[in-house]
C-alpha cells in the first residue's frame, strides 16, 4: 500500500512524526476502484473519508426531475466524502462516482476519531482541511450568485487545469449550473476572442 502521498500531505500543514505515520499506514486502506464504480450512493451512509491517490471522481446529487448537478470533482491529492452523511451517519442523498479508474485511501469515520484522540495533530490538520473546503464553498457561492456564466467558466479553467482532458463537457455544464449547449455556445465565443 502506498500512504506516501498521503503522508506526504499531511507533512505540508504538520510534519508528521514515526509514530504518526505508522498509524497512517495501519489505519487507511487502500482501494481500488473502476471507471464508473460508485464509492457511495444515494441511501448509503458515508462511512469512509477518502483521498485519491490517482484517478478522478465527482461527487453529485440528482433533483427531482432527474437531472444530475455536480458539486465536487476529486483528482490526485484531494479529499471526498459527504461530510454531512459521515458525521451524522445519516443516509446520504449524493452520489460519489469514478470518472477514470482510479486508487484510494480511506479511513473509517470510528479509525478517524481515534486518531484526533491518540495523536492530536491529526486534530488541527483536519480542522485545517475543513477550513480550507469552508473558504472554496464561499468563493464558489459568492462566485455563482456574483459572476456571469462566462466568468465561471474562466475560473473553472484557470483554478481547475487538471481537470481538463478527464472530465466531460456535460459534467463541467453541470458543475457550471449551466446546459452543455449554453457551456458550448460560451467555449465558441472565447474561442473566437
Amino acid at each position: 500500500m502506498n500512504t506516501k502521498p498521503l503522508i506526504d500531505y499531511f507533512n505540508k500543514i504538520l510534519p508528521l512524526d514515526d509514530e504518526e505515520k505508522v498509524f497512517v499506514e495501519a489505519f487507511f486502506k487502500e482501494r481500488r476502484v473502476k471507471r464508473r464504480q460508485f464509492i457511495l450512493q444515494e441511501g448509503e451512509i458515508c462511512m469512509h473519508n477518502t483521498f485519491v491517490l490517482e484517478g478522478c471522481f465527482r461527487m453529485y446529487f440528482i433533483d427531482d426531475k432527474g437531472k444530475e448537478h455536480n458539486l465536487q470533482f476529486a483528482v490526485e491529492n484531494w479529499w471526498i466524502g459527504d461530510i454531512s452523511s459521515f458525521h451524522a451517519e445519516e443516509p446520504s442523498k449524493l452520489y460519489i462516482e469514478a470518472v477514470e479508474n482510479s486508487i484510494i485511501l480511506q479511513i473509517k469515520k470510528e479509525d478517524q476519531l481515534n486518531l484526533f484522540v491518540d495523536y492530536p495533530k491529526f486534530n488541527r490538520i483536519f480542522r485545517v482541511l475543513a477550513e480550507n473546503a469552508m473558504v472554496g464553498l464561499q468563493q464558489r457561492t459568492i462566485q455563482n450568485i456574483s459572476s456571469t456564466a462566462e466568468e465561471r467558466y474562466l475560473d473553472f479553467l484557470k483554478r481547475y487545469p487538471q481537470f481538463f482532458n478527464r472530465i466531460s463537457n456535460i459534467q463541467i455544464a453541470s458543475y457550471l449550473g449551466v446546459t452543455p449547449e449554453f457551456l458550448s455556445a460560451i467555449r465558441k465565443k472565447i474561442a473566437k476572442s
